[in-house]
């Protein structure tokens, strides 16, 4: 599935100079992200820019980047995510999630989902 996931971003993200269609994107200054609590089905919407952090839940999640479409800024968003629980030193993810399709690559947690929304434009 990861596999599949990095295929994908290949297409979008720059850096993979031998595609020659492929899409060009642009940093926002942050994201929106969802966050679900499975056990009593409470969810929250947070604001995290980017180079910061912010607790969801029991979560700590950082946000390096999100981007989105250069000519569809309402488009797609992937978003570069670090999430951990503060009693844990594990990472529990740490990648890039895409709001379009969150489970390619999906926080794996027994209790809580975090996804992408969209990016901050403005």
């Amino acid at each position: 599935m990861r596999l599949f996931a990095a295929a994908l971003l290949a297409f979008v993200l720059p850096g993979e100079a031998h595609l020659q269609d492929r899409v060009q994107v642009t940093s926002g200054q942050g994201a929106v992200l969802r966050g679900l609590d499975k056990v009593n089905g409470q969810t929250v919407d947070v604001e995290i820019f980017s180079g910061g952090g912010r607790a969801v839940f029991g979560m700590e999640v950082e946000l390096a980047d999100c981007r989105y479409p250069t000519d569809n800024p309402t488009g797609d968003a992937y978003a570069y995510l670090t999430i951990h629980e503060p009693e844990k030193a594990s990472v529990a993810f740490r990648g890039w999630m895409v709001a379009s399709a969150p489970a390619l690559n999906a926080l794996d947690h027994s209790r809580y989902d975090i996804w992408v929304l969209r990016c901050i434009t403005s």
